[in-house]
């Protein structure tokens, strides 16, 4: 009996250990290709970053394996050597990329300076990522290890027996460019400190159309004294153009590469700087950097890194990092669906924990869009806001499972108004530039939809007048439409946002002409599509291939595509396309069509946004049976659990909350609208905070509701509203093989 008694014990504590947390099923490598070969297109891959962070954190350390090309990310996975290790990364994007500050990189032997000469290659087998942990080993036997805080970073190499081993540490460098002057100072024996400016001029975002203008400060205590360092500093002419192309030109390199040597230097200021500190090490010995980074000054680097590492105790801040994604990933908890399929769904909920991130200090200091330092007292100051992305399902995912995180941006985007002096909101703001880029006025679909659902911490007058600015500004112009060559895409989106801001003047009490109908100018009833329109209202001419024509009047799409977005009007573009018959069949011909991988594509295109509400048309046409089928096959075909297991950019945690809300079970199809569609879930039970969606008979085959009870009563309806997802309760859905096309229907 005694021996039963030992065997139970040990069973049960095995249980507990083998169990898995949702930090655990994280595979930061999903998405971690910029190939353009794999793609198949030019925009790429997922363009995620595989280092190590934490939730919405302002630190990224992370590998980076290329500094040129449309490489956002600074990683990709079929890359066979690294640069070195940035503090700073973005996620998903494309444009050239920006960031990919303070680049730190062990090695052996001779001092190099150019980052072509110093990059190592590394054994693949040996690449870990995780929460908030990176390690990899290259071919000289160094092993590096990171992982992060918030604020500051930790790094451990260890190091082969050798008389000249090094860490050293580029200033200069910058995704999609250069940072164009640089300082830096050894304070004592352990410690150095410093800026890096990142102005346009050494292009980053959108090589410099982008705006980027922002100051990275750093604080670095090494665990292993300096004794012999110094500093390199390449004599970069002043004639000489820093933009993406300059930087990354063979003649650039070379003037690296003979950049002078300065040992023992203290202090210095210049135009492309490196610092670099040596040693003897003994096999296996390690070495450790701590790093804390600030958007506002040195001291705030300095604070920052004393308040959250204080020791070198790399596995206890590992410990941390993994802890608060635990914490963050449990807003969402699941049960059933394979090992692959929790991997995928954390991983993509990871994903849209990156942005919008925290940009203020440990003691809540931030630098202003008027270069300014501010305080954000009543909010935390957030910035990467990919506008005319997320505001389709990451924003929306994040007013359920983090409101005061819709409250922070827009607190960040409505006060970033009045610092650059712009009556208007910006579409896609990175570091408090207003980048222009894309298009739409996607913050008022985030404003409108923050008010609609009770979320309201920040001057709501001031967010409705500079919503009504961006339209006077942007919007539709006083032809009832806009012309030229993008005229679907500006159109049809205005139209949206006119639509958002009336909703906001009727709860606010305001006056706002416009009804979000201007979609009916462009709609050609001749062709039966919308059709790109010019100023002296004459249609452009039809091409060959109609509206399966890429860039016809649309931005990244084609008229099938782009043509479905006129969420706050449904049942009137339906109208316009013929019907309700018509328009269903004319929509499952658009899902038919497109390839079973579903990679970039003249159909129902995953890999870009302008589809996304799509698939949850099908509930609004009385055919939810449709929005079941494709949802799930959607999750089942776009998103995998490996580095190829996104058809497209992440953009910023957009593709990856569309999975997140489509495997729980909800989407919406228009920001503003309370309405969340209901589809049928991946898992057999989702929780969310104090909502649980429940799939009974749920599997691979059995991907239709059959019956639904929302707290025990009888539920017909094929949505649900968002305060009752918030207010808490179950919503419990029977699953089946086959349709039911009695249930959801409207009568």
């Amino acid at each position: 009996m005694m021996k039963l008694r030992q065997v139970l014990i040990l069973s049960l504590i095995a249980g507990r250990t083998m169990a898995q947390s949702p930090a655990d099923y994280v595979n930061p490598f999903i998405g971690a290709s910029t190939s353009v070969g794999a793609a198949g297109i030019y925009h790429g891959l997922g363009k995620t970053f595989p280092g190590a962070t934490t939730p919405f954190g302002m630190v990224q350390v992370s590998p980076n394996t290329i500094t040129g090309g449309d490489n956002g990310s600074g990683y990709s996975y079929e890359h066979t050597s690294i640069e070195g290790f940035a503090f700073t990364q973005m996620s998903g994007i494309g444009w050239n990329g920006d960031l990919g500050n303070f680049l730190v990189m062990p090695t052996l032997g001779p001092l190099k300076t150019s980052k072509d000469a110093y990059r190592s290659d590394y054994v693949k087998s040996t690449e870990k990522a995780a929460a908030g942990f990176y390690a990899v080993e290259f071919n000289n036997h160094i092993q590096a290890e990171m992982t992060a805080t918030p604020h500051s970073g930790l790094l451990r190499f260890t190091f082969p027996a050798n008389k000249q081993s090094r860490i050293q540490i580029d200033l200069a460098r910058r995704v999609g460019g250069t940072s164009t002057k640089q300082y830096i100072k050894v304070v004592n024996d352990s410690t150095i400190m410093g800026w890096m400016q990142c102005p346009p001029e050494g292009g980053g975002w959108g090589d410099g159309e982008g705006h980027a203008d922002y100051t990275v400060y750093f604080y670095a205590v090494f665990s292993k004294p300096l004794r012999n360092y110094g500093v390199w500093s390449a004599d970069i002419p002043d004639s000489w153009s820093r933009k993406l192309e300059d930087v990354t030109s063979e003649r650039y390199l070379a003037q690296v590469a003979k950049a002078q040597v300065l040992p023992q230097l203290r202090e210095k200021e210049g135009k492309h700087l490196g610092f670099y500190t040596e040693f003897d090490t003994k096999a296996g010995e390690q070495v450790l950097m701590k790093t804390g980074i600030s958007f506002v000054s040195m001291a705030g680097a300095e604070n920052n890194l004393h308040k959250e590492i204080t020791n070198w105790n790399f596995e206890g801040v590992r410990t941390r990092a993994h802890s608060s994604w635990d914490q963050a990933l449990s807003k969402i908890k699941i049960s059933g669906g394979t090992a692959g399929e929790k991997k995928v769904f954390y991983t993509a909920l990871y994903h849209t924990m990156i942005d919008p991130r925290i940009v203020e200090d440990v003691d809540g200091k931030y630098t202003g869009g008027d270069g300014k330092v501010h305080s954000g007292g009543t909010f935390h100051k957030r910035s990467i806001f990919s506008g005319w992305d997320v505001f389709r399902s990451q924003m929306p995912l994040q007013t359920i499972i983090n409101p005061s995180l819709t409250n922070d941006l827009v607190n960040s985007l409505v006060t970033l108004a009045k610092e650059k002096n712009k009556d208007y909101l910006e579409r896609w703001e990175l570091l408090n530039a207003y980048s222009g880029c894309m298009i739409g006025n996607p913050a008022v679909s985030v404003i409108t939809d923050a008010y609609a659902k009770g979320i309201r911490k920040y001057d709501v007058k001031e967010a409705y007048r500079l919503s009504v600015n961006s339209q006077k500004r942007f919007g539709n112009s006083e032809l009832g439409y806009t012309p030229g060559d993008l005229s679907i895409a500006y159109t049809l989106e205005y139209a949206y946002t006119d639509w958002c801001v009336g909703q906001l003047a009727g709860w606010l009490h305001e006056k706002y002409a416009a009804d979000g109908g201007a979609y009916k100018n462009i709609f050609d009833t001749e062709k039966g599509w919308f059709r790109p329109k010019n100023k002296d209202g004459q249609w452009q001419p039809w091409p060959a291939e109609g509206r399966l024509k890429q860039w016809y009047g649309c931005i990244e799409a084609n008229p099938y595509q782009q043509g479905w977005f006129v969420p706050q009007d449904v049942n009137g573009m339906v109208t316009l396309m013929g019907g309700r018959d018509k328009v269903v069949k004319d929509l499952e011909d658009f899902f038919d069509k497109t390839p079973e991988n579903m990679m970039w594509n003249d159909y129902y295109n995953h890999a870009n946004e302008p589809v996304h509400h799509v698939p949850f048309l099908f509930n609004r046409l009385n055919k939810p049976w449709l929005t079941q089928k494709w949802t799930r096959a959607i999750c089942r075909r776009a998103y995998h659990d490996g580095v190829e297991g996104l058809v497209g950019n992440e953009d910023v945690g957009q593709m990856s909350a569309w999975y997140v809300l489509a495997a729980a079970g909800i989407h919406p199809v228009c920001p503003g609208d309370t309405r969340q569609e209901i589809t049928s879930p991946v898992f057999d039970k989702v929780v969310i905070g104090n909502f649980t969606i429940k799939a009974t008979n749920n599997s691979p085959e059995n991907i239709y509701i059959q019956s639904a009870r929302l707290n025990g009563k009888p539920y017909n309806q094929c949505h649900i509203d968002y305060k009752d997802i918030v207010k808490g309760g179950v919503l419990e859905l029977v699953m089946g093989p086959s349709p039911n096309e009695q249930w959801g229907i409207t009568k």
